[in-house]
């Protein structure tokens, strides 16, 4: 809804998402969230995601911003956060440092949380009926990576948190009206 609100405002916006983005990147997501791989070890699943982000940052995201696009990407470094670190239970200093090196100084202007209870949450992924493989973890490591969020949401600079459980409309709207009072350059409300 963002991108759409962007471009019919006339800014040059490109979506993706991660991992992924690029073809190498989907192709590691294909892997890494396949429910096919089974005894992938959390350090290891750590470095595949940041191998995706990498690619993704280099080959579609900077290029992306050196063109002048605004990038909207689903999911970044704060996802890795939440599900290796507080999930998988690695050290929270190192997911970050190898993130930080993956992505070369590339951070977010901007993070959007989009909080809900795990219970609303999980809901929602078992309507979708297609679960990848964190999915299929369970609710436990969706608790540790939705109480991951909340951490790191309250810590992030560039954070903004919204309830996710509003009617989806006006959600969208709460998120314009907050990107609109940061950026100068946001475009107004139509009316």
């Amino acid at each position: 809804m963002l991108e759409s609100y962007l471009k019919e405002a006339g800014v040059p916006v490109k979506w993706t998402r991660e991992p992924g983005g690029t073809l190498v990147a989907e192709k590691v997501r294909e892997f890494v969230l396949g429910s096919s791989i089974e005894g992938i070890f959390p350090t290891a699943e750590l470095f595949l995601y940041a191998a995706s982000r990498s690619q993704h940052v280099e080959e579609m995201i900077v290029p992306s911003l050196n063109q002048g696009d605004v990038v909207i990407c689903d999911r970044y470094i704060a996802s890795s956060l939440a599900y290796q670190g507080y999930g998988r239970g690695l050290d929270l200093e190192k997911v970050e440092q190898v993130n930080r090196l993956a992505v070369g100084g590339c951070l977010p202007d901007a993070t959007i949380y989009l909080l809900l209870p795990i219970e609303v949450a999980w809901a929602r992924l078992r309507r979708r009926n297609v679960a990848d493989r964190l999915e299929q973890a369970g609710m436990e490591l969706q608790e540790k990576a939705a109480q991951g969020y909340q951490e790191i949401s309250k810590k992030d600079p560039a954070g903004l948190i919204f309830d996710a459980q509003i009617e989806i409309d006006r959600l969208a709207e709460r998120i314009q009206d907050a990107l609109r009072r940061q950026w100068s350059w946001f475009p107004e409300e139509k009316k």
